[in-house]
């Protein structure tokens, strides 16, 4: 088994003009895993992924995919499925012969109609582009990239304009294709979507890593808090707790379980209700909303 990383990325610098929109950034995305490559605007994530998909060459600095420049197209392109934002299908030409002509360009080889089927556009093989609606277009724009079932898939916004129905569809394709040992890098402004799926997830900000690592490495590098309201009169919390605007209390822990059980015992003992009692890891959106505070 190989343990060459399926994309290798090491100290890429990229600019424009005297903007510097990417700063020594390295990483690795190993086969079989769902990599988020998250960040605020402007971080730089764009770049990173147009380089490492052979659309940009970079200032400085090396990116691998399969071990081979992502510039050496014959070598590569076969091998990935790219999702964009905005695929710029022609209008004029069918679902069908779209699908047929992004397999053809990418010498990829599948059955059109049974990716049209995994993404339930069956019924729309013989319909322009033109005619289709938002959604439509998205699960088109799904259905070229897993055509060929490629070993690589970007996936850029995925669910973007997608009804619920759709995104569990889509997910459900996503985690075949992982049972089939693809390999997935996701970009999403969905950051539940990232906490509940992703493997590892490098966080961007100003061209360079904020943090990377698992969703329970990034969350734990803040405090859990536990937030509460107290009738009244009581006596004081046995917790240090900050007191809200709305008089509730939020206490910020890095001992969850071992806090949440003195409060609990607290309470009992004083028999004073914990109103409104809500308790929880830190999720990723504020480990998101942190940025620019450390």
């Amino acid at each position: 088994m190989t343990t060459t990383p399926v994309i290798d990325v090491d100290r890429l610098n990229l600019t424009y003009g005297d903007f510097h929109a990417v700063r020594d950034l390295s990483f690795q995305v190993r086969k079989g895993e769902l990599y988020a490559l998250l960040g605020t605007n402007g971080a730089g994530k764009t770049s990173t992924l147009e380089t490492i998909e052979g659309h940009r060459v970079a200032a400085s600095g090396t990116v691998r995919v399969f071990g081979r420049d992502p510039r050496d197209r014959g070598a590569v392109r076969p091998r990935m499925g790219i999702m964009l934002q905005e695929s710029g299908f022609s209008p004029d030409l069918t679902v069908r012969e779209s699908v047929r002509l992004v397999g053809r360009l990418t010498r990829r080889t599948d059955d059109v109609a049974r990716v049209l089927d995994v993404v339930d556009l069956t019924r729309k093989a013989g319909t322009k582009v033109a005619q289709l609606s938002g959604g439509e277009k998205r699960r088109l724009d799904f259905a070229t990239a897993v055509y060929g079932t490629p070993e690589l898939i970007f996936l850029d916004e995925p669910t973007t304009g997608l009804d619920i129905q759709s995104r569990d569809a889509l997910w459900d394709t996503v985690d075949a294709l992982r049972e089939a040992g693809s390999t997935i890098v996701l970009t999403t402004h969905y950051l539940e979507e990232a906490q509940q799926r992703a493997d590892r997830i490098g966080l961007m900000h100003k061209g360079a890593f904020h943090r990377e690592g698992t969703v329970r490495e990034l969350t734990q590098t803040l405090p859990a808090e536990i937030r509460f309201s107290l009738p009244d009169p009581a006596p004081a919390p046995p917790l240090h707790a900050v007191r809200e605007s709305d008089g509730s209390f939020l206490v910020e822990t890095f001992g969850l379980q071992k806090d949440l059980h003195l409060l609990l015992g607290w309470a009992h003992d004083h028999a004073v209700e914990l109103r409104e009692l809500r308790a929880g890891p830190t999720r990723l959106d504020d480990v998101f909303r942190s940025i620019g505070s450390d």
